[in-house]
């Protein structure tokens, strides 16, 4: 490896990949918070007792773990992306001639 190649993977592939595995150690959590914040809110959707502020208290918690995800899922898409980037310059780097 020459140094272009070891400069691109310490500060672009690496950071990529770390970026990308904290992303989805994230997001893993909180989808499955989503889910179960979900089915409280259909719960509270088909009671006939449930008030307006059942509701939108359901409605909210579900839509914060919404947020979180779509956040962790962007947070995932990019870092994949900085370490495409990262993998391609070092595939594009021309080769020295020994």
């Amino acid at each position: 490896m020459n140094l272009r190649q070891i400069i691109l993977f310490l500060f672009v592939v690496l950071p990529g990949l770390g970026t990308s595995a904290v992303s989805a150690y994230y997001l893993f959590p909180e989808w499955t918070a989503l889910e179960t914040a979900y089915q409280r809110y259909r719960q509270v959707i088909e009671s006939p007792s449930s008030t307006q502020k059942d509701v939108l208290i359901a409605q909210t918690a579900q839509d914060i773990h919404r947020i979180n995800c779509f956040a962790e899922g962007v947070g995932l898409l990019l870092g994949e992306v900085i370490l495409s980037i990262g993998i391609h310059g070092m595939c594009t780097l021309p080769q020295k001639k020994s």
